[in-house]
């Protein structure tokens, strides 16, 4: 068993960032922009009762239409449920919860059920790099099945690729090398606000697009995206990692770039990915 997995939370625990629940929208935007976060917890007589990030204030104001951005409460984001631990649970017992869940934010809480912080994914990849001492390949936990595509392929078939398979990166291959790797980020389909090609949810992006109530002129505006190919959108000359290099050495890479994916290679061919969810999947073992 990996040492780092019996590791307390306690250890590894961050202060977010925390608004009351009658705050504004535009004042919780504005604690996110100031603070440079990507979430902020609700609190509530010190107990949290909700995570509010970029993503949730974009969707309310895309929703909103007429009514008036200053009328809406943080405490109208509340979700159905929290997925929260303490300080005295293990790295292990986190990542299985954010394996089980698909989830990147666990709350810890006090005793008492008031806010202590939060553990992110991101912490428990750290994690693994600074405290763990057992050495492992790459190889050992990438996922080999990759979805990929060519540089001269349609976009509209790469953006298919990302939502059928529920991904949310395809690598673009040349001669089995990567050349390029495409995610929501680099493009925004014209059915679909900006804010959610952003998050990167394929989950969420094929759930907008097909959703009723959208203006038929979204419908039509598809077209000018026909003439473009993936070489025309595609961030290029990809980050890689070696199937035989140390796990280290790709949470280092993904950290440095502030990327959350790599391409791996062999013999500079492609053979698989390696994301941090695939390192917080190992801890969870």
């Amino acid at each position: 068993m990996l040492d780092v997995k019996n590791i307390k939370l306690s250890e590894l625990i961050t202060k977010p960032i925390t608004i009351n629940p009658n705050a504004t929208l535009l004042k919780t935007r504005e604690h996110l922009l100031k603070n440079k976060v990507k979430r902020v917890i609700v609190v509530d007589k010190k107990r949290p009762i909700g995570v509010i990030t970029e993503k949730d204030i974009a969707k309310k104001i895309y929703e909103l239409g007429s009514k008036p951005i200053n009328s809406v409460k943080a405490k109208e984001f509340i979700p159905k449920k929290l997925f929260t631990l303490t300080g005295d649970n293990t790295v292990n017992e986190c990542a299985k919860m954010m394996k089980k869940h698909r989830i990147s934010l666990v709350i810890i809480t006090n005793n008492d059920n008031t806010l202590r912080g939060i553990v992110t994914e991101t912490d428990l990849v750290k994690a693994f790099l600074t405290k763990e001492s057992t050495s492992f390949k790459v190889s050992k936990i990438m996922k080999k099945d990759l979805i990929t595509a060519s540089p001269s392929d349609p976009i509209l078939h790469v953006e298919s690729l990302l939502l059928k398979y529920g991904i949310s990166r395809v690598i673009i291959q040349r001669n089995q090398m990567p050349v390029g790797i495409i995610t929501f980020r680099d493009f925004v389909p014209a059915k679909i606000p900006q804010w959610i090609a952003e998050s990167a949810d394929p989950k969420e992006v094929q759930e907008y697009k097909f959703k009723k109530g959208l203006e038929e002129i979204h419908s039509n505006q598809m077209s000018y995206l026909f003439p473009f190919h993936a070489t025309d959108i595609m961030a290029t000359n990809p980050i890689t990692v070696d199937m035989d290099d140390d796990v280290k050495n790709a949470i280092t890479s993904m950290i440095k770039n502030d990327i959350s994916g790599l391409p791996v290679v062999k013999k500079s061919k492609l053979v698989g990915i390696i994301t941090k969810s695939d390192i917080v999947a190992a801890l969870a073992v």
